[in-house]
């Protein structure tokens, strides 16, 4: 592999792990009916996103490239209720799905250091014109995929208890207090009801 190559995969490995990473911490500090309750009318869960995300990486960079996960996952059997792999039941402790997240990513990690860029595979589900991605397409797709799901959980979190940002290292938002905050959302609502008004 040449540098250019290396440089290309160490870069878009880089970006898939601060999602994962801006993903798990949406989780710090949260008791566990707050991890695991629904938070919008399709029943979207900060724990749920983990648990798929770790099927989304077992699956696309284990089955996909010939490199199957060694773990059954069978909320994504195609016998599984709808959605299974998006909430966690009781009876699937937050440690077992920790767990679960950290031992898929690390099987993602060792498929995509092993192969090349170019290496195909196969996704039985997509179209037939993009059934054989390379890696380099599957990295974009999933960093994609993950980076949507981190989203998802911004705006749930903040839903919970207001803590927003980007990482634990860096919020990326301006440093205000809550006044300036609250000043800041009635601009944007008067705003909004002024353009309400005038239709």
């Amino acid at each position: 592999m040449s540098d250019s190559e290396d440089l290309a995969k160490a870069t878009a490995q880089r970006y898939l792990v601060n999602a994962r990473e801006a993903l798990l911490w949406k989780l710090e500090g949260l008791s566990q009916y707050d991890m695991r309750r629904p938070l919008t009318p399709t029943g979207t869960n900060l724990l749920g996103l983990v648990k798929h995300v770790a099927c989304v990486g077992a699956g696309y960079f284990g089955f996909v490239f010939d490199r199957p996960f060694p773990e059954p996952l069978p909320w994504t059997d195609e016998d599984a209720e709808n959605n299974a792999d998006l909430w966690v039941p009781a009876g699937e402790s937050t440690e077992m799905i920790l767990e679960l997240h950290r031992r898929a990513w690390e099987h993602a990690d060792a498929t995509i250091a092993a192969l090349d860029l170019e290496a195909r595979g196969t996704v039985p589900w997509w179209p037939e014109e993009r059934r054989h991605p390379t890696l380099q397409q599957m990295l974009i797709h999933v960093i994609a995929e993950v980076n949507r799901h981190a989203g998802h959980a911004d705006i749930l979190r903040e839903r919970i208890d207001d803590s927003a940002g980007l990482t634990a290292r860096s919020s990326n938002l301006p440093e205000h207090d809550a006044d300036w905050w609250r000043g800041y959302v009635a601009r944007i609502e008067e705003a909004a009801r002024e353009v309400q008004g005038r239709g």
